[in-house]
C-alpha cells in the first residue's frame, strides 16, 4: 500500500512537471523578443536611474545609458539616495562632460511614513520628467544595450502597451547566485501564459522585474506613478497591476537581449536581498507556503524518487519528472543565454534553495529584521 501510494504521489508530480515543460516550449515561442533593428525615436525620453551606495556600478550603467542609439531627445538621471560610498562623485564627473546626465542628491532623510525606500526614490525621479513621453526606470547595476530603450520603446508602441518590462540576462558568479538568480526569470517563463498576460486585467498575471521597466509617460501619470506602489516591497510587480487595475495593457517580455544584470554579488547578498522580499511575494504566509509545496512538490519529489524509491518503476516514473523539470529550466537558460548544463540539473536544488529563502525571508519579516542597504523594509514605518 505504501509503495502504490508513493508510486500515485510521484507519478502525480512528474505529470505536473511534464506539464510545466510543455507549457515552457509553448510560452517562449510566442514570448515577445524586442528587435535590435527598431526604428529610430523622436519621442522624449527620460532614463531614471536611482542609486544608494552603488559607487562601482553606477557609472557602467550611466554610460551605457547615454551610449543609447536611435534617441534624439535623451535625458539620464541619476538619484544618490544618501549614499555613503562615493556614488554621487562617480556621477557627478560624468555629467561634467555630457548635458544630458543630471545629478539629483536625495539626501539622507528616510523615507516619509507609509513609504518604501525604492519606491519612494523612483518617485522623485519621475517628477523630475513629468511630460516626458516615455518613462524609464534602470538600477545602477544594469548594463544596457546600444539598442536597449528604443527596442523596448519600439515594443511598446506596437504593441500598445503602458507598460514593457524586459527581464535582463541574469549575471551570476558564486554557487547561490547559480542556483537562485536563473529562477528569477524561469519562474514566469514556465508558469505564466505570457500572451494571455498580455489581453488580462487579472493583477496576478503580472511579472516585472524592475532591473529595467519602460512606461508610456502619461499612463504613468494616470495610475499615480510610484504612489500607487509606494509601499510595496516589489513595486515592479505592483505597478504593472497597478496598471492592469487601471485598464491598461502590458507585456513581460525577452530582456536578454536588451541588458543585463548581475543582482546580487555572493552568497551573502542572496540571501539578505531575497529575505528582504520574498515574504511578500505570495500575497501571505499561508499562500507562501502552499506555493513552496506545490514546487518542491513538482520539481523536488520526482528527482528524489528517481534516487531513492524502492521499485523500478516508481524510480522510472521518478526520472521521467526530474527530466521534464530539467527540460523545462534548459529551454529557458538557452533562451536567455544563461549557463544551461550542469546548472539545469540542480534544478531540484534550486527549488529547495528557493523554499528556504522564502522561509528566511517570513521568519526576518516576523521579527522585524529585513533590511537592505542601511534601511528597514518595514511597510507602513516611516523608513
Amino acid at each position: 500500500m505504501v509503495t502504490r501510494t508513493a508510486r500515485i504521489l510521484v507519478a502525480a508530480c512528474s505529470l505536473a512537471a511534464g506539464a510545466v515543460a510543455v507549457h515552457t516550449a509553448v510560452n517562449l515561442r510566442y514570448l515577445r523578443r524586442p528587435s535590435p533593428d527598431a526604428p529610430t525615436t523622436d519621442e522624449s525620453i527620460a532614463v531614471l536611474i536611482p542609486a544608494r551606495n552603488e559607487a562601482e556600478t553606477v557609472g557602467a550603467t550611466v554610460r551605457s545609458a547615454l551610449a543609447q542609439e536611435g534617441i534624439s531627445r535623451l535625458r539620464v538621471t541619476v538619484l544618490d539616495d544618501g549614499s555613503t560610498d562615493g556614488t554621487a562623485d562617480v556621477v557627478e564627473a560624468l555629467a561634467s562632460s555630457d548635458p544630458r546626465l543630471r545629478l539629483e542628491l536625495g539626501g539622507e532623510a528616510p523615507p516619509p511614513r507609509g513609504w518604501l525606500g525604492k519606491p519612494w526614490a523612483c518617485a522623485r525621479l519621475a517628477a523630475t520628467a513629468p511630460d516626458v513621453d516615455i518613462v524609464c526606470f534602470v538600477d545602477a547595476d544594469v548594463i544596457l544595450h546600444p539598442h536597449a530603450i528604443r527596442a523596448a520603446v519600439a515594443t511598446l508602441r506596437e504593441g500598445g502597451f503602458a507598460l514593457v518590462a524586459p527581464y535582463p540576462r541574469q549575471l551570476t558568479g558564486s554557487w547561490l547566485e547559480r542556483l537562485v538568480q536563473p529562477l528569477v526569470t524561469w519562474s514566469w517563463a514556465a508558469t505564466m501564459p505570457v500572451r494571455w498576460a498580455e489581453s488580462s486585467q487579472r493583477p496576478s498575471l503580472s511579472a516585472a522585474n524592475g532591473q529595467l521597466l519602460v512606461l508610456d509617460g502619461p499612463g504613468y501619470a494616470a495610475i499615480g506613478g510610484h504612489g500607487a506602489v509606494r509601499s510595496n516591497v516589489l513595486e515592479d510587480i505592483g505597478l504593472m497591476r497597478a496598471l492592469k487595475r487601471g485598464g491598461f495593457a502590458t507585456s513581460t517580455v525577452d530582456g536578454s537581449g536588451l541588458a543585463e544584470c548581475r543582482m546580487y554579488d555572493g552568497t551573502t547578498e542572496v540571501v539578505d536581498g531575497y529575505a528582504k522580499s520574498l515574504w511578500s511575494a505570495f500575497g501571505g504566509p499561508v499562500q507562501s507556503a502552499a506555493a513552496c509545496a506545490g514546487l518542491v512538490a513538482i520539481f523536488v519529489i520526482p528527482g528524489a524518487a528517481a534516487v531513492v524509491a524502492r521499485d523500478r518503476t516508481t524510480r522510472a516514473i521518478g526520472a521521467a519528472g526530474y527530466a521534464a523539470g530539467v527540460a523545462s529550466r534548459a529551454l529557458v537558460a538557452r533562451r536567455t543565454g544563461e549557463p544551461v548544463l550542469p546548472d539545469a540539473l540542480a534544478h531540484p536544488l534550486s527549488i529547495s534553495a528557493f523554499a528556504i529563502l522564502t522561509g528566511i525571508s517570513w521568519q526576518r519579516h516576523a521579527r522585524g529584521l529585513n533590511s537592505w542597504k542601511g534601511r528597514p523594509v518595514t511597510v507602513g514605518s516611516s523608513a
